[in-house]
């Protein structure tokens, strides 16, 4: 990452740690005075990373500033940007000042240029697609319902599948804990995690966003060769149906969240042959979906709508 010619000097570059150290007022300890007691905190830095593909600025999205070329590569594979890591040439990460990227006062930024394939790039002009994210918001700024990409491709066939069970998913997600340093220091981070069909964690990657943290992932897999590599993504987050879609788009046969998946979370791992573990907190989980393997015990597949 280096510093661009709009950049004045290292105040940039310090604002874009990934954290940052605050004095706040901490109340209802025991013991502590009515007031609370202040103490120093440390606190995770979000800034807005612009992605650009050939000079045309595509995606503006709000994530933790570290790993953004494992994060670039990822979001163009999961969106469909590239076919391959082989079709990006090239990818440039420069910090923006507040003045020249017309922020607020103390809140910096980043760009990421990306150099990918002419063909990826006509067809990325082609979708007229314009992302201005949240944390990570995988569909703001989509033009019409149509552009919503929620036709994944099918998975293909994998005879591993049955091996990712409980017992599987359950010990790669305690493994991820010790693995979450950021998180462990500040407590905002989503995590997403590589494990192996026998569970054994390999890769653990974090951030304010949890979609960007499976890109960030998925990038750094992709940039060493061992995307396509038998195993499975484990996140700290819910099921979204963003989520699925971009394990799908990428070939990821299974995922596995803390939290519960969504209705168009399961569908989405069911049409593209998913397995979908979802509330996986010791010593229980629930298999949604069960990918190209039969999802044991559930019969009737019915969705039924319930009125709150």
């Amino acid at each position: 990452m280096h510093m661009s010619d709009n950049t004045a000097n290292t105040t940039a570059a310090e604002a874009l740690a990934p954290l940052h150290e605050l004095q706040v007022r901490v109340l209802g300890e025991a013991d502590a005075p009515p007031h609370g007691r202040v103490r120093d905190d440390l606190v995770a830095a979000e800034v807005p990373v612009a992605l650009v593909f050939n000079g045309i600025s595509h995606a503006v999205m709000m994530a933790t500033p570290q790993e953004l070329e494992d994060f670039a590569l990822g979001f163009a594979l999961s969106e469909g940007i590239v076919d391959s890591a082989d079709d990006c040439y090239g990818i440039d990460v420069a910090m923006i000042s507040d003045a020249a990227a017309g922020l607020p006062d103390g809140v910096h930024g980043v760009e990421v240029q990306l150099d990918i394939a002419s063909a990826c790039f006509e067809r990325l002009k082609g979708r007229r697609r314009s992302l201005t994210g949240r944390t990570g918001c995988g569909v703001c700024g989509v033009e019409s319902m149509a552009a919503l990409d929620l036709s994944p491709p099918p998975a293909m066939h994998r005879d591993w599948i049955e091996r990712i069970d409980l017992p599987t998913v359950l010990k790669a997600l305690a493994q991820m804990a010790p693995r979450q340093q950021i998180n462990a220091k500040a407590g905002s981070l989503h995590a997403a995690a590589w494990a192996n069909i026998d569970g054994d964690v390999t890769e653990v990657t974090e951030d304010v966003g949890r979609h960007n943290a499976l890109d960030k992932l998925i990038g750094a897999r992709a940039r060493n060769g061992r995307l396509h590599e038998s195993g499975f993504v484990v996140m700290t987050s819910r099921g979204s149906h963003e989520l699925v879609r971009k394990c799908a788009r990428v070939g990821i046969g299974a995922l596995a969240t803390v939290s519960a998946p969504t209705v168009m979370g399961v569908r989405m791992a069911e049409l593209s042959g998913i397995r979908l573990w979802g509330l996986c907190r010791t010593p229980r989980g629930v298999l949604y979906a069960g990918g190209n393997a039969p999802t044991d015990g559930l019969v009737d597949r019915t969705d039924k709508p319930v009125s709150i």
